[in-house]
């Protein structure tokens, strides 16, 4: 009884099976714009712009954008003995991404010092210090990750200590459709050259030109030569077809 009625009503279908896969996926329904100041984001966070990154750390210099708007940076408090490391404790580096001038992307490198060093342990920090819930799930590698409305969190280890990252899935989503643009664009531009009609050479002094498939019998000096788009463009100026290219 229950898929002749299913039948008859297919958007209603449609509608449970979307909640059911939206509640299936989700794991956190906090936004980015609910995210506490936590310890572990040593003062950042999502939506910082280049400026407010440089006055919080001079230090920071940021490469060229790219095609898309993104530029990149990379912080090494354990490394760089100018940068005031009481602000980063247990800190070995951080990495930022940054579209049209704001930050994106926060990834946060501990080092051996810091509290915890477990993965599970380290998770169970993150969830805490951001509020968010404790159901994260397997990532790549051996990582972990929590996907919230607009943001997602990851946590790994690089060199046995843990590592976090905060990134802005909306901002993600702008550079692919940006990309996807930019590769369609070169396609559309390739196909309109491969396309494009060759040009044709003329000869100013026998006022003929030649098609891209013939070749006049000599070179044509410089002085002498000319080129046109089309025929019609030829024949408008006065040229004719070669007896050659006929």
């Amino acid at each position: 009884m229950l898929i002749p009625f299913l039948r008859k009503f297919p958007l209603l279908v449609l509608v449970l099976l979307s909640s059911l896969a939206f509640e299936a996926n989700a794991q956190c329904t906090k936004k980015l714009s609910e995210l506490p100041a936590a310890p572990e984001l040593l003062g950042f966070h999502l939506g910082m712009t280049k400026e407010e990154i440089k006055k919080f750390v001079p230090q920071s210099s940021f490469g060229r954008k790219d095609h898309f708007g993104v530029s990149k940076t990379t912080i090494n408090p354990a490394f760089d003995e100018t940068i005031d490391k009481s602000k980063f404790p247990s800190v070995r580096s951080i990495s930022l991404d940054l579209l049209d001038d704001q930050l994106t992307s926060l990834w946060i490198g501990f080092d051996e010092t810091y509290k915890v060093q477990n993965l599970e342990e380290f998770v169970k920090v993150v969830s805490g210090s951001l509020k968010v819930p404790d159901t994260w799930q397997t990532g790549r590698g051996r990582g972990w990750q929590l996907k919230c409305v607009d943001f997602q969190l990851q946590v790994s280890t690089v060199a046995g200590s843990p590592t976090l990252r905060v990134l802005d899935v909306g901002a993600e989503d702008v550079v692919a459709t940006r990309r996807q643009a930019k590769e369609e664009a070169d396609a559309a531009a390739a196909e309109s050259e491969a396309s494009a009609e060759p040009e044709l050479t003329g000869d100013k002094q026998a006022k003929v030109y030649y098609l891209a498939t013939c070749r006049p019998p000599k070179e044509i000096s410089e002085p002498n030569k000319v080129m046109f788009k089309s025929s019609e463009e030829a024949e408008r100026a006065g040229f004719k077809l070669a007896k050659g290219c006929h």
